[in-house]
């Protein structure tokens, strides 16, 4: 989950090396630091805290000279945050500097050995390991050194890597972390993620599991795990400066609530022709989506929200049966899995590494693989069979939104598409939510619009401690997301429940005071979201509810507050209903005065276990 980001060119690297890890904090923020070389030895700089700590350490770089350097931001998994834990990481000499995204797994027993050999060590960090064991085995070919020690070493890890010795030579190597490469005139780049790149060069090459890269002023090599030079393609990057900015808002969160209209456009417009759902070069063939026995959806987080909601709405439009697992559980419940099962992985960023080694164990069993990511290129998209791409563009925030958003839009019109295929939906549903998928947007946008009522309702309710969310059918996936976001951002303690388990124990923690998010968009139960909320109001519960505009009179003779969403298709209730969850809990955040965009303990993209 840390950023990394390397450079070797003509211009001073500092600065640029500060720029780009500005792009990557969201990926980690515990710590900061930078290795550049000065023409005579490395010069190192790193601090605990914000990227600015080490800005104004370094004078916004102008303090440290040279054309090669290395950088990161901490996301802390080995060795509390400090100053000595920071990246990069460097041998007893100096000589070497690492930076490292990942967990190097048999860290502790190569440490051991290490210090047998008289190698005293100053972190507690596993990626020192890597920059003491490359320095054993150097003998004036860095190269050959990081190659004998990927054969030693075992777990995840991207690496950026650079030697006093070897001042035009900068090292990146990639195992079950995201790393990429940058191509420029005149220089050349490595990063975890191309928003730290775009500012430069739009030109990449996407490194595979166990490949290495020589990066010099002139070009690019590439390598397989023996060090035999493998040929790589460039691809293109069509995002825009712009997407990884800002653009004047206080937040990216805030942002990015604001742009899911026009990311939806992009996800469902060109996917929805002559009032019929295509799915350009779609590698499932209409035989197999027959054949098709069941689907897993496996995500995390967010992501696996989406899988909820995507269960519910796969299961009525298909009539096929759809069963939902967390990514870090799929490896180990023992799956029952097999070649007529299509296994469905969900992930914004495409790197998230439970979800890649869910991904892995289907393959193993048999399963096909349909990936529905955003970032073009990525891991998961690289080793599925079918990838739908989100096209929502950059997200930097932590806290997912449009991400959310296109995952879900993307589901719907694979639902429709499959429905479509098996004969399981009539032309009249069929019809309607491709309509309705239409309208999507614009109604969207009357939802962002009321904002200024939910900021209302944020400044009411912002000091409560506990807050809980309640809800029938799509209603209840709605809310594990609403509540997700509530408490990744604000830090308050919440929960959402399936109403219908409110007697079997959870009503024991409703108490006078107690703020209830009730949802009640799904009409088909909706008086029994009205009997729950009657029922939670008895026991002294302050209720907040969200329903339809069709409803709002019914549901206001119950509920302390109302927030009301345009009437859709049923199938499409949950992506407008998410978004006054997300402003609520932005609005609650600021009310707090939370560190909206960087919530503590977490980051953007979990590439380790």
């Amino acid at each position: 989950m840390c950023g990394i980001v390397g450079f070797i060119g003509k211009e001073e690297a500092a600065p640029i090396l500060l720029d780009g890890l500005a792009r990557l904090e969201y990926r980690g923020y515990d710590s900061a630091g930078v290795a550049v070389f000065d023409g005579k030895r490395l010069k190192v700089a790193k601090a605990k805290g914000r990227l600015q700590v080490l800005s104004d350490m370094i004078q916004a770089g102008a303090a440290i000279h040279g054309t090669l350097g290395i950088g990161h931001t901490r996301w802390a998994t080995h060795g509390a945050p400090s100053d000595v834990n920071s990246h990069p990481q460097v041998s007893r000499s100096g000589r070497i500097a690492v930076v490292h995204n990942g967990i190097i797994e048999n860290y502790a027993e190569l440490k051991d050995f290490l210090i047998s050999q008289g190698v005293p060590f100053a972190s507690e960090t596993d990626t020192e390991v890597v920059a003491q064991l490359i320095e054993y085995f150097y003998d004036g070919d860095i190269l050959q050194a990081v190659g004998r020690v990927l054969h030693r070493i075992q777990g995840a890890y991207a690496l950026g890597i650079i030697c006093a010795d070897e001042p035009d030579r900068l090292i990146a190597v990639r195992k079950d972390s995201p790393l990429i490469l940058g191509l420029g005139q005149g220089f050349n780049f490595l990063a975890s993620d191309v928003t730290a790149l775009i500012k430069y060069t739009r030109d990449v090459i996407y490194l595979e599991d166990g490949e290495l890269a020589e990066l010099t002023r002139e070009g690019v090599t590439c390598y397989n795990h023996l060090l035999q030079p493998v040929e790589k393609e460039a691809a293109h990057v069509d995002w825009e400066i712009d997407a990884a900015e800002k653009g004047g808002y206080e937040h990216f969160m805030f942002k990015e609530i604001m742009e899911q209209p026009e990311a939806l456009r992009r996800a469902i417009f060109p996917r929805l022709r002559d009032g019929e759902v295509v799915l350009d070069s779609f590698g499932l063939d209409d035989e197999y989506i027959q054949k098709i026995e069941k689907i897993y959806i496996v995500a995390c987080g967010s992501s696996y929200h989406v899988g909820m909601v995507g269960k519910y709405n796969l299961e009525r439009v298909t009539r096929i049966p759809v069963e939902v697992a967390l990514a870090s559980e799929f490896r180990y419940m023992e799956p029952i899995v097999g070649e007529r099962t299509l296994v469905i992985v969900i992930s914004q960023s495409g790197e998230t590494l439970d979800t890649m080694a869910a991904l892995r164990q289907a393959k193993k069993l048999g399963a096909r693989i349909l990936s529905i990511v955003n970032v073009v290129g990525s891991s998961i998209a690289r080793e599925s069979d079918v990838v739908l791409y989100t096209w929502a563009g950059p997200e930097i925030a932590v806290a997912t939104t449009k991400a959310y958003s296109t995952q879900l839009a993307v589901v719907d019109l694979l639902a429709l598409y499959f429905g479509r295929k098996r004969g399981t939906v009539t032309q009249e549903r069929y019809d309607q939510a491709v309509q309705e998928l239409l309208l999507l947007p614009a109604k969207m946008e009357q939802v962002l619009e009321k904002r200024e009522d939910i900021q209302y309702y944020a400044s009411q309710y912002f000091n409560h401690d506990s807050v809980f969310y309640i809800g029938r059918n799509v209603d209840y996936a709605l809310g594990l997301e609403g509540s997700l976001k509530l408490k990744e951002i604000s830090y308050i303690h919440s929960e959402a429940y399936a109403s219908g388990e409110l007697k079997h124990g959870t009503i024991s923690l409703i108490e006078d005071g107690t703020l209830v998010v009730a949802l009640g968009t799904y009409g088909r139960l909706f008086e029994k979201a009205m009997s729950n909320v009657v029922e939670v109001k008895s026991r002294g519960a302050d209720v907040l509810a969200l329903t339809t505009e069709d409803r709002a009179g019914e549901m206001a003779k119950v509920a302390n507050g109302l927030i009301t969403i345009p009437e859709t298709d049923e199938l499409l209730l949950p992506s407008l209903g998410v978004v006054p969850l997300q402003l609520f809990a932005y609005y609650v955040a600021l009310q707090r005065g939370c560190d909206i965009d960087k919530p503590r303990n977490l980051a953007k993209s979990v590439t380790v276990e």
